[in-house]
């Protein structure tokens, strides 16, 4: 029950209306016992300078995510950052504490506890990573700490910038290339464009499925629809498949963690999203 001790949490991004991200935290904090809210906030770009000063002053506001297109954005507006939204360079979680903005980024090790609960420890893999947006940077700094990486993208030089950054920083080699790559030399496949997300279900994958086989695993970061046509086309071909739920929950899992001092059950939280999907 709301009330006048009710301490507020949500999202921030533009738009934000297609999100599972209030359901889902709203289940975990309810399961918890725990007298919080979460709720969406739709911010356009040119209001985002006011967003932390303005939950900073409301005193209840204990923390938001951050979503497209604000996560690089938000980091000239917080007061520090953890070691990982520093890497990366975004931030997807940020923490209220008095007059002090935290920021964090727990996409990319969300993205390997979901990898890794399907197929067990992920290292000195060989990963391709598609895409080189928010998403993709997070999860490919991740994998590259003990993986080998390569990141491709509809835009070559985009993939370039971001695998030169994370080999700089992490003094780690890291490939790049577009997208004629022949995915079927990789151990696992990152998909990590929005490209098959609803509701455009039926668009054709952005990589030669023809040459996906069966030694291989297939991600695709998306959550709605739960089997995107690159998933499918996938499964058909005997690799494993794996969709975005998992990142979703885990990444918001340890984001409540940070916001509370309180581990969510996680199948609460996944059941929360799996009674919504298309």
């Amino acid at each position: 029950m709301i009330d006048s001790k009710t301490k507020l949490l949500g999202l921030i991004g533009h738009p934000v209306e297609h999100s599972l991200s209030p359901l889902m935290h709203n289940s975990a904090l309810r399961d918890k016992g725990l007298n919080y809210v979460y709720l969406a906030f739709d911010v356009h770009p040119d209001k985002l300078k006011y967003v932390v000063e303005g939950a900073k002053a409301l005193g209840t506001f204990k923390g938001f995510n951050v979503t497209v297109p604000h996560k690089v954005e938000i980091i000239k507006y917080l007061d520090k950052l953890d070691r990982e939204a520093q890497l990366i360079g975004a931030v997807n979680t940020v923490k209220i504490e008095g007059d002090v903005a935290l920021g964090y980024n727990t996409d990319g090790l969300g993205a390997r506890m979901a990898l890794e609960e399907e197929i067990g420890k992920v290292k000195g893999r060989d990963i391709l990573v598609i895409g080189a947006g928010g998403a993709a940077r997070a999860v490919a700094f991740e994998m590259a700490k003990d993986n080998k990486v390569t990141i491709v993208n509809r835009t070559p030089e985009k993939a370039k910038l971001l695998a030169e950054e994370i080999s700089r920083k992490l003094n780690r080699e890291v490939g790049y290339g577009d997208l004629n790559v022949d995915v079927g030399r990789y151990e696992i496949v990152i998909h990590a464009t929005p490209v098959g997300m609803y509701p455009h279900v039926d668009v054709k994958p952005v990589i030669d499925v023809e040459r996906i086989h069966s030694g291989m695993v297939v991600m695709d970061l998306i959550y709605n629809p739960r089997e995107t046509v690159l998933l499918r086309e996938a499964k058909k071909r005997g690799a494993k498949t794996i969709n975005g739920i998992g990142m979703l929950v885990y990444q918001g899992a340890l984001a409540f963690e940070i916001w509370t001092g309180v581990k969510p059950d996680v199948e609460v939280m996944k059941k929360a999203v799996e009674s919504n999907l298309y």
